[in-house]
C-alpha cells in the first residue's frame, strides 16, 4: 500500500483535463460483449477499477488490442463463459463493483451470467435486486447460493422475452444491465423509472450505433425493441463530471486560478450551479471551465427565505451522490452554513472525523446529514495523517490536505487511484507539493 505525503496550503495555476468517465467506462466496456464484432473505445481512463474490468473481459476470452493512450479495440468473438464457474473468476469478479455489469450481455448472447458478490466502497447497502428481477421479468431462471454469495441467472430454452417493467429504483448500473440483456430479447421492452444520467444515454447511443433500437435516451421511461444481432462500433467516452467537480473544488479551498479544460458543459447538469451556490466563481469559457482566485473567499448563498442552504442528492438530472463528499469540505472554510443531506448511502459521511480532527466545524446529525460551519478561511485546516476510505472520501481528504497548512500523509491511496488518474502527476503539473511514497 502506498501513502501520499503533501505539503499544503499553496496556491495552484494552470490548465487540468478530466480523464475519461469511469462510471461511463464501467457501462461501455461490458456492452463488447454483446457483439463478436470489433468495437473501439476512445478516452478510457488509466485507473485500477477500469484496468481491472480489462482483465476481467481478457480472461473471459475477449481479444483486447490497446491502440494508444486511452484507446483499445476489443473483440469478444471467442468468449469462453465457463469461466464463469471457476475459483478465479469468483474471486476476480468479486474485487470489482462494476463486474455485475458483465450479466446483462453475458445473458443475451450466451444465455447464462454469473457473478459473486461484487466489492466497491463500503458507503452502505447497494442492493442488486433491480438488476435481477428485471431479468426474471425478461424471463431468466434466476439462482443465488447463499454460501458463497454466487448469483446466477439463465435464459429459458425460448430466450429472453420482451416485457413492460417499472424498476423499483432509479439505478444507474441496474438500468445498464436491464437495458443490455433486452437489446437481444425477443419483442419489445419497456422500463419506466429507468435511470437517464449521461453515461446511461452514452451507452444507449452506442448500443443504437452497434444496430440496437432504444428510443427514449435521456428519459425515465425506455423502449428497446429487441434485434437478432449487434455489429461493431467506434465510441468516445465523456469527460467525468465527478473528477470535474473535485477539480471545481480544488480551486476554491486553495484559491487557485485553474482553468479545467474540455468538460462537456452541456453534460454537467447542476453540478456548476451548485458550487456555485457556495459562492464559488466559475465562468465558461467555450467548453473549458475558469476559477479565479478567491482572495475573499466564497459565499454560502441562503434560500430566499433566509433558512440554511440544503445540498442533497438525488436521481439524475438531480445532484449526483458522488461529489457530496466534496462539496461538504469545500463547505468547511465557506462563510456560512451548509446542511448536506446524502440520502442514498448511509455510510458515506463517516469519513467527516477526519476533518474534525484537522479543526473543520462539523456536526454529524445521523448517518444521512451533517450540518458544516464554515471557516471562511478565518482559520486553516491542521495537516495530519489520515487512511482513505473510499474514492470519493479519499479525494476529499486530499482535498482538505491541500489546503491545510503543514504536512499531511494519506494511506490506502489505492482507493484514490481507484478513481483518479495519475493524481498525483496532474496535481504536480499544476504545482501542488504532492509526493508519492510506495
Amino acid at each position: 500500500m502506498g501513502i501520499f505525503k503533501i505539503e499544503g496550503g499553496i496556491r495552484l495555476k494552470g490548465e487540468i483535463t478530466p480523464q475519461g468517465a469511469k462510471n461511463e467506462a464501467l457501462q461501455i466496456l461490458c456492452a463488447v460483449l454483446l457483439t463478436s464484432e470489433k468495437v473501439t473505445i476512445n478516452n478510457i481512463p488509466d485507473i485500477i477499477d477500469i484496468n481491472k474490468l480489462i482483465t476481467l473481459l481478457g480472461n473471459l476470452g475477449v481479444k483486447i488490442t490497446k491502440n494508444g493512450s486511452g484507446s483499445y479495440t476489443f473483440q469478444a468473438d471467442e468468449v469462453n463463459v465457463d469461466y464463469l464457474e471457476t475459483e478465479a473468476f469468483k474471486k476476480e469478479g468479486g474485487a470489482l463493483r462494476g463486474s455485475i455489469m458483465i450479466v446483462g450481455p453475458l445473458l443475451a448472447r450466451f444465455g447464462k451470467g454469473y457473478i459473486p458478490k461484487p466489492g466497491g466502497d463500503k458507503i452502505g447497502r447497494r442492493r442488486l435486486d433491480t438488476h435481477f428481477e428485471g431479468f426474471i421479468n425478461l424471463g431468466a431462471k434466476f439462482r443465488y447460493n447463499r454460501e458463497d454469495h454466487f448469483y446466477g441467472v439463465e435464459t429459458p430454452a425460448e430466450g429472453l422475452k420482451g416485457t413492460d417493467m417499472l424498476l423499483d429504483e432509479a439505478s444507474v448500473t441496474g438500468t445498464a444491465n436491464i437495458v443490455m440483456a433486452a437489446v437481444l430479447a425477443k419483442g419489445t421492452t419497456t422500463v419506466y423509472n429507468a435511470a437517464c444520467e449521461p453515461y446511461l444515454q452514452q451507452l444507449c447511443k452506442m448500443l443504437n450505433s452497434m444496430g440496437a433500437k432504444i428510443t427514449g435516451v435521456g428519459s425515465n421511461l425506455l423502449t428497446i425493441e429487441g434485434v437478432e444481432r449487434l455489429g461493431g462500433c467506434e465510441h468516445r467516452i465523456l469527460p467525468d463530471m465527478i473528477e470535474i467537480g473535485s477539480w471545481i473544488g480544488l480551486a476554491a479551498m486553495t484559491r487557485s486560478e485553474i482553468t479545467i479544460k474540455n468538460v462537456s458543459w452541456d453534460n454537467l447538469g447542476l453540478i456548476p450551479n451548485t458550487f456555485r451556490k457556495l459562492g464559488i466563481t466559475l465562468e465558461r469559457r467555450g467548453d473549458d471551465i475558469y476559477i479565479p482566485t478567491h482572495e475573499n473567499g466564497y459565499e454560502v448563498k441562503t434560500d430566499i427565505d433566509g433558512s440554511i442552504l440544503t445540498i442533497a442528492d438525488a436521481p439524475w438530472p438531480g445532484f449526483t451522490p458522488d461529489l457530496l463528499s466534496i462539496v461538504l469540505v469545500v463547505a468547511t472554510q465557506a462563510k456560512g452554513d451548509v446542511l448536506i443531506h446524502q440520502k442514498m448511502f448511509e455510510s458515506r459521511l463517516f469519513f467527516v472525523d477526519k476533518l474534525i480532527d484537522m479543526g473543520a466545524k462539523i456536526m454529524l446529525c445521523d448517518p444521512h446529514r451533517a450540518v458544516v460551519i464554515g471557516h471562511d478561511f478565518k482559520s486553516t485546516l491542521k495537516a495530519t495523517t489520515m487512511s482513505s476510505p473510499d474514492i470519493r472520501a479519499g479525494i476529499s481528504l486530499l482535498i482538505a490536505a491541500l489546503s491545510a497548512k503543514g504536512t499531511s500523509t494519506i494511506q490506502n491511496i489505492e482507493q484514490i487511484d481507484r478513481g483518479y488518474e495519475r493524481i498525483d502527476e496532474r496535481l504536480r503539473a499544476i504545482g501542488a507539493k504532492i509526493v508519492r511514497v510506495e
